[in-house]
């Protein structure tokens, strides 16, 4: 395995927002003893429902959201322990971060020539003759012509908008990119693109990816592990061959159900029972009260991580797993 450029260990976050009364104030547990890590030239999938604490998750790993408790590394060395100065030219220039929508994530007034020289500007990376050739490098790199950097985003395709936000967020040469939905304000067409854009990034630069997204098939064709969330936590993780051909917990083949060429044995799963909140989420397991395997014992605590074997990097969290099921090659 390669040295983690970030995990996290048992990472909570929880937000503090205002309730129905006048002086109410509610707990949001958007993570929950979330471990996770990602290093140079592999790509983690983060896949889930939507509420389940995956753009939090990103902001924890792109030092944009301390943990409430837990650690945050870089390296290995605690990240909300560093120096804001260091923290700020270490990290801050080996993680890069990919945006949903681009056409909010971009300065519409800024040229694409600003847009990618503020990073090189802000860490006086080189001479300004070389900042000037690093971003015809860039627009080279994601496959764009060089008259954009003379356009405004709002003057661009949705697929060109979204490669400059890949060229900005690999102008500083990171280590890792953490994409947030990525490619789900576009076209199939354009979307299947910017994947290979992806892919050829991660095979001639030697890129990490933490690639967060609902859309099932996407993650499996990235990915080299997933790890599958709900309510804020991870609740199965492995290979994306594992976790996609082998689903244990019973939310990862409902939710894999939703794309049936995945699975050869089933139909669509319909979850019934009450959606949980947030902000009260139920004892035990969280998916309990939508689970049709669920028994008092799933009521107690939050299942112990169950793995595969010995060797496997497969686990799951889960009193009754489901079996093993073979995906359709």
């Amino acid at each position: 395995m390669n040295e983690p450029v970030i995990s996290l260990e048992k990472v909570h976050v929880v937000h503090t927002v205002r309730g129905a009364g006048v002086m109410r104030r509610d707990r949001v547990y958007a993570l929950t003893d979330v471990t996770a890590s990602v290093g140079r030239g592999e790509i983690l999938g983060v896949v889930g429902e939507s509420g389940c604490g995956k753009s939090t998750l990103a902001k924890v790993m792109v030092g944009l959201q301390p943990p409430t408790s837990g650690t945050a590394r870089f390296y290995g060395d605690d990240l909300w322990s560093m120096r804001p100065r260091t923290r700020r030219e270490s990290f801050g220039t080996s993680v890069g971060v990919v945006f949903q929508d681009a056409s909010t994530a971009l300065n519409p007034r800024l040229p694409v020539r600003r847009i990618l020289r503020d990073p090189l500007d802000v860490h006086l990376r080189g001479t300004v003759r070389q900042r000037e050739a690093r971003v015809r490098d860039l627009l080279d790199l994601v496959g764009l012509p060089g008259h954009i950097a003379d356009s405004l985003p709002g003057r661009l395709s949705g697929g060109q908008r979204q490669r400059v936000a890949v060229a900005r967020a690999l102008a500083l040469e990171p280590d890792v990119v953490v994409a947030d939905e990525p490619t789900s304000a576009l076209d199939v067409s354009v979307r299947a693109q910017v994947l290979n854009l992806l892919v050829d990034l991660r095979a001639n630069l030697g890129l990490g990816l933490v690639f967060i997204s609902h859309d099932i098939q996407t993650v499996r064709y990235l990915a080299d592990r997933i790890a599958v969330m709900y309510l804020g936590r991870v609740i199965e993780e492995g290979s994306a061959a594992d976790v996609t051909s082998r689903a244990r917990h019973p939310y990862t083949h409902a939710l894999f159900s939703a794309t049936p060429s995945l699975l050869d044995d089933a139909g669509r799963i319909v979850l019934t029972g009450p959606v949980p909140s947030a902000t009260r989420p139920p004892s035990g397991c969280p998916f309990r009260t939508r689970c049709w395997k669920a028994t008092d014992e799933c009521a107690g605590r939050f299942p112990a991580s169950t793995s595969a074997g010995r060797d496997s990097r497969h686990s799951w969290h889960c009193v009754h797993p489901e079996s093993p099921v073979r995906s359709i090659p």
